[in-house]
């Protein structure tokens, strides 16, 4: 498939997916006003801000619910991103749910008082309060600095209340669940969740015979970062990553980018960072142990981008998918120019450093190393990448029509390196980005 082919079928398919999306999101309050008798004003807006807020709730559940054709399409950052939005667009929908069916009748806003209400009013409440704690667990996740798995638990906690909560208000509040053309849409869009949940949470771990895959070395690469080496090798694109559990009905699992090259022909390799449970797991398994992997997932490779030299921009452990990159490019043979941008927080942290300085016999590859706190014999760069960085950097590459710019790390880093590509007329369509921020 060449590059138009590959763009077109891209585009068609982003096009599927947002109808898609438009049509779970808008049918079902589309339906209600055409088929629905006439009511008051703040009657019909009360429907409709429930119809519109329960199918949003919809989406923003299915749509981190690894859905391979979704990923692929759009990117996980694009997915998680409109999963956020989603999610506050439920809370400003209910909201105005209650601001309108107050103005309705305003004799309702004894609903508030749970102690006394009935139970659809309960259900409500319930619902609202843990997507309200969802809202702000989401937003001041940098703040929380929760470790991932509680961040996680909680989070999927909180998700299940609204979930349940909101339907058990649909099915007490006995309108809609009863009317010939809503019934079925409303049961549609339940049957939906439980689909993709249950694909989701044991369908992947239990149904399917794949997935399993063999250690056959793990080495430590400094105090805090451990390469796992599987068998056998995973179909991805470099840059991609995978989900990885350590049981084959386990709940916990963490998502890690591939590190090794798209050509190996037996292995697939993991380099992470954490001193977590997880992590701490990890390093503890010994060949011949089973793992169990989920993927690949996500669309940041330099394989969908039709460019004639890369400029890969990592900071920490954000160098895995860079090296997979330039591994797979080694292998291939590839002539076009790659240059590598590696921050880490001191020289210790630093990956990778003897297997780059071989791939510059096999590739046109320069690496510029930037410490964040340098020893006192550093002579390399330090501090932030920054417009002048940039600028040297891109002085040892020839005028080349196209240059795509990969970046990977901590949200900080990507937030300021975009900035200072922006600043220098970096078109978007170049820029590539993937944070440490999956959830």
């Amino acid at each position: 498939m060449d590059r138009t082919t590959e763009r077109e079928s891209r585009d068609g398919a982003r096009g599927a997916w947002a109808a898609v999306l438009l049509v779970v999101l808008a049918g079902p309050a589309v339906a209600y006003l055409l088929t629905s008798p006439t009511t008051g004003l703040w009657k019909q807006l009360s429907s409709v801000t429930g119809l519109v807020a329960l199918s949003a709730l919809v989406c923003t559940a299915c749509l981190p619910s690894r859905l391979r054709g979704l990923t692929r399409t759009f990117g996980i950052e694009t997915v998680v991103g409109l999963h956020r939005q989603l999610g506050i667009l439920c809370a400003v929908l209910i909201a105005l749910h209650l601001a309108a069916v107050v103005a309705a009748n305003p004799a309702q806003v004894a609903l508030l008082l749970v102690p006394s209400a009935p139970a659809r009013a309960q259900a409500a409440v319930g619902a609202t309060v843990a997507l309200a704690l969802l809202v702000v667990l989401a937003l001041e996740r940098r703040r929380i600095r929760a470790r991932y798995e509680v961040w996680r638990w909680m989070h999927l906690f909180l998700a299940v209340l609204v979930l349940g909560g909101s339907a058990l208000h649909v099915l007490w509040l006995k309108q809609m669940v009863t009317d010939a053309v809503m019934a079925p849409i409303l049961a549609g869009l339940g049957l939906l969740v439980v689909a993709v949940f249950v694909m989701r949470w044991w369908g992947r771990s239990v149904l399917e015979r794949g997935g399993e895959f063999v250690v056959a070395q793990v080495r430590a690469e400094n105090p805090t970062v451990t390469t796992v080496v599987l068998s056998p090798q995973l179909r991805f694109s470099p840059g991609q990553f995978a989900w990885m559990r350590l049981q084959r009905s386990a709940v916990e699992e963490h998502p890690f980018t591939i590190a090794s090259s798209a050509h190996d022909p037996q292995h697939t390799e993991f380099t992470i960072r954490g001193n977590g449970d997880f992590a701490a797991s990890v390093r503890e398994l010994r060949p011949g142990d089973s793992v169990w992997v989920d993927g690949p997932y996500g669309s940041f490779t330099s394989d969908a981008v039709p460019t004639q030299g890369l400029v890969l921009i990592a900071a920490g452990v954000g160098i895995t998918p860079m090296i997979s990159m330039l591994r797979t490019a080694a292998d291939r043979g590839d002539q076009r120019p790659h240059r590598l941008v590696y921050v880490a927080r001191d020289a210790a942290d630093l990956l990778f450093r003897q297997e780059l300085a071989q791939l510059r016999h096999y590739l046109d590859l320069e690496v510029t190393e930037v410490l964040r706190r340098p020893s006192a014999t550093w002579t390399g760069a330090t501090g932030e990448i920054d417009v002048a960085l940039l600028n040297t950097v891109l002085a040892t590459v020839d005028a080349t029509p196209r240059l795509d710019y990969f970046l990977c790390g901590p949200p900080s880093m990507v937030d300021d390196v975009l900035a200072a590509l922006t600043s220098m007329g970096v078109p978007d369509d170049r820029i590539h980005t993937e944070q440490f921020d999956m959830a």
